[in-house]
């Protein structure tokens, strides 16, 4: 996993699952810590689909062979290096992966940052949609200002 120091006080906390709004998203937070000194968490979770059920557009084997957070892990390091490698200067990004639903996670590690960054859809079937269920929420509930990112 990739990981760096992150200040503590100058934090921007980004909602990242592999898709193609959590890159822009992870890409609009990257830029913006470049401007304002911030460092960038970058979080996405797991949970067991046993014990949640799986999200729409994911199946369980999904990830054959590996656990679901070994999976994330690659996710989330490949996701940061697609985005790092498009970036003209380096940012410091601590990566987490967390067990647990996205809007619970997001909102805890929100607390105290300057500002959650979201997609406004993630992996969900419902294409359709202009805001999915978890920058809803986000948006609704942060302890900080939020960006939902087309």
């Amino acid at each position: 996993m990739t990981v760096h120091a992150a200040d503590s006080t100058h934090r921007i906390v980004v909602g990242v699952d592999g898709s193609q709004g959590s890159k822009t998203a992870l890409k609009w937070a990257m830029n913006q810590a470049g401007l304002t000194g911030a460092s960038v968490e970058a979080i996405t979770t797991w949970q067991d689909p046993a014990q949640y059920g799986t999200a729409y557009g994911w199946t369980t084997t999904a990830f054959e062979g590996d656990t679901y957070a070994t999976a994330m892990v690659k996710v989330l390091d490949d996701t940061i290096a697609e985005v790092a490698a498009q970036m003209p200067h380096p940012v410091t990004v601590l990566a987490q992966v967390i067990e647990g639903h996205p809007v619970e996670a997001l909102l805890h590690a929100a607390a105290g940052a300057e500002l959650l960054v979201v997609g406004s859809r993630g992996h969900g079937t419902f294409a359709g949609i202009m805001l999915g269920s978890v920058s809803q929420h986000c948006v609704q509930h942060a302890p900080c200002p939020v960006v939902v990112v087309p």
